[in-house]
């Protein structure tokens, strides 16, 4: 039997996408995904990417993000006049998009997402000062290899937080997808640029965790690794707590 996603043409939510896209602007597209789906909550099945995010704008915690739905706002524009595009499956796409563009691996999105008509629940998203143990922690509530034993829970985490390397968070070049964030946080003593700290406190957590350790060392030596479990990840985090189109 088809799918409702069989009826979309994914090539034209890509080219409208790659209409409105720069390098420049990649990094804030691609944290639009992780702070919509980054809502998901596994223990009662809500948030999660449903294109809420375009009512959260004005939350703290996603200052500067109706920059890039406003890039994104003029390419749905686009889109819609040949065939309709949740902001979800928009989301999802251009976030792909964007890791595409910088150099990254590219990436297969399942279309037919439904929109949430309303904001998801606060308190959500994890804050940038938790420390690597409320991290694992917050990764297992959204559903990310729940079970600690597989030691899954920190490779998918770890491999997720390589998305920081694009932006302004000093992780190497801002404008190039690859594995200079987990060699940057290998470096001793910890670096700075132009005499200011680098990247997030959640990122230098990692490297005070054993298991985070390993991920890192594997994938500062691996590129092509870090880009296939990129890929697989980031494909997880756009599909958690989706509805999706069934005609």
């Amino acid at each position: 039997m088809a799918s409702a996603a069989d009826s979309y043409d994914g090539s034209i939510i890509q080219n409208g996408v790659r209409n409105v896209l720069t390098k420049v602007k990649a990094a804030g597209v691609l944290r639009l995904v992780f702070h919509d789906a980054g809502t998901f909550d596994i223990s009662d099945k809500s948030g999660g990417m449903n294109g809420s995010i375009i009512y959260e704008a004005d939350r703290p915690e996603n200052a500067g993000l109706s920059k890039s739905l406003k890039i994104l706002r003029k390419a749905k524009e686009g889109i819609d006049q040949v065939q309709q595009v949740s902001w979800a499956d928009l989301i999802a796409v251009a976030g792909a998009e964007a890791v595409a563009l910088c150099g990254g691996p590219e990436i297969s999105i399942r279309l037919g997402r439904l929109d949430s008509s309303t904001a998801d629940p606060t308190g959500k998203l994890p804050e940038e000062t938790l420390d690597v143990v409320a991290l694992k922690t917050s990764f297992g509530k959204k559903g990310f290899s729940v079970h600690p034993c597989l030691l899954g829970r920190t490779q998918e985490m770890v491999v997720l937080s390589g998305a920081h390397t694009i932006g302004g968070k000093g992780f190497g070049n801002p404008n190039a997808f690859d594995n200079a964030y987990f060699k940057v946080l290998l470096e001793k003593p910890r670096p700075t640029s132009s005499g200011m700290p680098i990247g997030l406190p959640t990122d230098w957590a990692l490297t005070e965790d054993d298991e985070c350790l390993r991920w890192i060392d594997i994938y500062a030596e691996d590129e092509d690794k870090f880009f296939a479990d990129f890929r697989d990840a980031y494909t997880k985090l756009v599909n958690s707590g989706a509805s999706w189109r069934t005609a």
